[in-house]
C-alpha cells in the first residue's frame, strides 16, 4: 500500500508540473483528460488479498468427512464428534460474518482435516481494532452451537449430548489462548504491542512454547506439532507490527475488556455444561474440566 500511495503521489506531481515545463507536449493515451476532475481525484483502490480458487465441492465434502471421522476416532462418540464438527462451522461462521461486516469479504470457510477450521477474508482489516473484533467473533458466536445440544439433553437426559455441548465450549475456550495462530493471539497481540513493540513477540512466544509442551505431555501430538510450527514462524517473523501498533489507548482498553469478557463467558459455558455431571458442585466441575485438559490432579 505504501508503494501504491507513493506512485499516486508522483503521478499527481507529474500531472501538475509537466504542462508548465513542456506546454506543447501532446498528451498520450495514458494521460488523464484535463476536463475530467474525477480521474485526478479518484482514491486508490483498497488493497486486496489475492483471490484463491474456490474449494471444490468434492474436496469440501471429503475434508469434512475426514475431520468428522478423526473426531469420532479420538472421542469414541458420534454425538460428540458431530458436536465438535458443528461447533467448528459455527465458530468459523462467526469470523466470516464479522469479516463481511467489516468490509473484508466475501469470506470463505474451510475445514482442515485433523486440525480444525479456517475463515479466510478477501481484504485485510481496515484497522487493528477491526482485526480484534473479527478474532473474538469466532469464539463468541461459536457458543451458539451449544444451544441445540443442551436442548436435546434437557429433552432426553442423555449425558452424551451435554458432553457435546461441553466440547463446543472448550473448542472456543482453547481458541482464546494467546498462542499463535489461535484467536487469542490476534485479539491480545495488538494490546501487547500498544504497551511495548516487543511485548507481543515475547509473550506469545512464551505461551506458545508452554502450549506445545502441554500438547506433547498430554498426548495431543498433532496439535503440538501444528502449534510448534506456528511458534517457529512467529519467532522467525519477529515484530509483527509497526512500533507501538495502531490501536489507541482507549481501543486497547476495550480490546482487553472484550477479550477477558469472551474468555469468562466461554469458561462459564464449559463449566455450566459440566455442572449436571457433578451434582451441581462448582469445584467438581472445575476439577473435571482440568482433568480433561490434562492438568488436573
Amino acid at each position: 500500500m505504501v508503494g501504491t500511495g507513493c506512485c499516486a503521489h508522483l503521478d499527481a506531481m507529474s500531472n501538475i508540473d509537466t504542462p508548465n515545463r513542456t506546454p506543447d507536449r501532446i498528451p498520450g493515451p495514458w494521460d488523464p483528460k484535463p476536463e475530467d476532475p474525477a480521474v485526478r481525484a479518484a482514491p486508490a483502490a483498497p488493497a486486496e488479498i489475492p483471490v484463491e480458487k474456490d474449494q471444490s465441492l468434492i474436496w469440501a465434502l471429503l475434508s469434512t468427512a475426514l475431520m468428522g471421522g478423526f473426531l469420532w476416532w479420538i472421542t469414541g462418540s458420534a454425538i460428540v464428534a458431530g458436536a465438535v464438527l458443528i461447533g467448528l462451522f459455527v465458530h468459523e461462521a462467526g469470523h466470516a460474518l464479522a469479516m463481511n461486516r467489516m468490509g473484508m469479504g466475501p469470506a470463505r470457510i474451510y475445514i482442515i482435516p485433523f486440525l480444525g477450521g479456517l475463515a479466510k477474508a478477501r481484504r485485510e482489516p481496515k484497522s487493528e481494532w477491526d482485526g480484534v473484533l473479527v478474532s473474538l467473533a469466532g469464539p463468541a458466536f461459536g457458543l451458539l452451537a451449544m444451544i441445540p445440544f443442551v436442548g436435546v439433553w434437557l429433552a432426553t437426559g442423555q449425558g452424551e449430548w451435554l458432553m457435546g455441548a461441553f466440547f463446543i465450549a472448550m473448542l472456543n475456550l482453547v481458541n482464546l489462548v494467546p498462542a499463535p495462530p489461535l484467536d487469542g493471539s490476534r485479539a491480545l497481540g495488538p494490546v501487547l504491542t500498544r504497551v511495548h513493540p516487543r511485548l507481543e513477540q515475547i509473550v506469545l512466544l512464551v505461551i506458545g512454547v508452554a502450549v506445545v509442551w502441554w500438547g506433547l505431555s498430554t498426548g495431543r501430538f498433532i496439535l503440538a506439532a501444528f502449534l510448534a510450527l506456528s511458534v517457529f514462524a512467529h519467532l522467525k517473523r519477529g515484530v509483527w507490527r509497526a512500533a507501538w501498533g495502531t490501536l489507541s489507548w482507549p481501543e486497547a482498553g476495550k480490546s482487553l475488556a472484550l477479550y477477558l469478557l469472551t474468555l469468562v463467558v466461554c469458561a462459564a459455558a464449559a463449566l455450566g455444561a459440566l455442572l449436571p455431571m457433578v451434582g451441581g458442585d462448582p469445584a467438581g466441575a472445575v476439577s473435571l474440566g482440568l482433568n480433561y485438559l490434562g492438568v488436573g490432579r
